[in-house]
């Protein structure tokens, strides 16, 4: 894997009356874009769980406007 260029932000902190320079490492783009990846799969899972849960009720509850309103949310989680 190719190597990244490496940035760094100065902040200016206050220590007992005199000025401290502390330089804070940006994280890799690598770690970035894996946080990134392993979240939008949790919200994803997480939202398709919850309506699948709902129209479940629905069902039980044979409510089908409820119903109906549900599964078109739920069709862009049918295209995997």
């Amino acid at each position: 894997m190719e190597r990244h260029k490496v940035s760094f932000q100065l902040k200016c902190y206050l220590f007992k009356g005199r000025e401290v320079i502390h330089a804070k490492k940006e994280l890799p783009f690598e770690v970035k874009l894996a946080s990134s990846l392993v979240l939008d799969e949790l919200c994803y899972m997480w939202n398709k769980q919850h309506l699948e849960t709902q129209i479940n009720e629905a069902i039980d509850k044979r409510d089908q406007e409820r119903f109906m309103v549900l599964s078109q949310q739920y069709k862009p989680y049918t295209y995997e």
